[in-house]
């Protein structure tokens, strides 16, 4: 298990309930699918470094850091013994193209260039550690996981590792010597610690609640095809089965991070689920889990 572990992001998940309940822009469309498909990169990755010793690492996922009123993101920080291994990762899918120190599409479209985004990283991550007098060895690297990725005229001598490598590059870890002191649990309390929960770069077309589609989802492929008996949520679609308490919670949930100031009521909860039929069940799980503000019809729940 990594000391810290990876969470969707606030960004996405809104992004993925407006995709779900609206026509997204296309601007903001782009920016959805690029934070799913990095996300479903970024699994991709934790599925290997849990092949990780943890007597030897320690293993960080998602930071999101702040120095000098600079923001900057590791995807993965390795802590070993000696030197700590800041990791990006990349789910680039197709081929591309190594030019003049730059990335192409072979649709000869200039990327970004993820080497300069470590090198930017890298000096980031140097000044938040000299803030607490913290001496380390960085190595960075840059983790191309999508196993369908080529690119061509690769060059032999930067911090690259291909898909065909990463197995290696696990491996060859686990085999260093490397014991953990209380240094090091205390460098990763200290990042743990200067996360930042909530990133400044959030990008969201404008949305209000009249304009989105109602209905409870699929929990599994959002759907609005389900069906809701006494205790159970039925998707028509993907066949997932869910607790409808479950199911009811997770809209509330869904509905508070959408409208973060809006005042949750049972007949807000109705007509948002939809499928539900018995406000009375709403009312009774709704009373279960939040604490009730207010009286009769000027009741709501936090």
């Amino acid at each position: 298990m990594a000391y810290k572990e990876r969470i969707e992001s606030d960004e996405l998940k809104l992004l993925r309930s407006l995709n779900n309940r609206t026509v997204l822009p296309s601007k903001e469309k782009i920016i959805y699918l690029n934070l799913e498909k990095g996300y479903k990169g970024e699994l991709m990755f934790d599925h290997l470094s849990e092949r990780l010793d943890p007597k030897k690492f320690l293993v960080l996922n998602d930071l999101r850091l702040e120095t000098n009123s600079t923001n900057f993101q590791i995807d993965t920080f390795i802590i070993s013994q000696v030197t700590q291994f800041p990791c990006e990762v990349k789910n680039f899918e197709g081929d591309y193209y190594y030019e003049s120190d730059q990335f192409f599409a072979m649709n000869e479209n200039e990327i970004q260039n993820p080497l300069d985004q470590i090198k930017r990283s890298d000096t980031l991550l140097r000044q938040v550690f000299q803030k607490k007098k913290y001496s380390i060895s960085l190595k960075s690297n840059v983790f191309f996981v999508n196993p369908s990725f080529t690119l061509y005229q690769a060059p032999l001598n930067k911090p690259i590792i291909y898909p065909t490598q990463l197995d290696k590059f696990i491996d060859d870890l686990n085999r260093r010597p490397s014991i953990l002191n209380d240094y090091h649990y205390k460098i990763a309390d200290y990042l743990v610690k200067e996360h930042k929960t909530v990133s400044p770069y959030t990008r969201l077309p404008p949305y209000d609640y009249e304009k989105l589609n109602k209905g409870l989802t699929c929990f599994s492929c959002l759907s609005f095809s389900v069906k809701a008996g006494e205790t159970k949520i039925l998707c028509n679609v993907c066949g997932c089965m869910e607790n409808v308490e479950n199911g009811i919670l997770r809209s509330v949930r869904e509905l508070k991070l959408l409208f973060p100031s809006i005042k949750i009521t049972t007949n807000l909860v109705y007509e948002w689920c939809k499928v539900i039929e018995s406000r009375k069940q709403i009312r009774r799980i709704l009373k279960k889990n939040y604490t009730i503000i207010g009286t009769r019809h000027s009741t709501y729940y936090i």
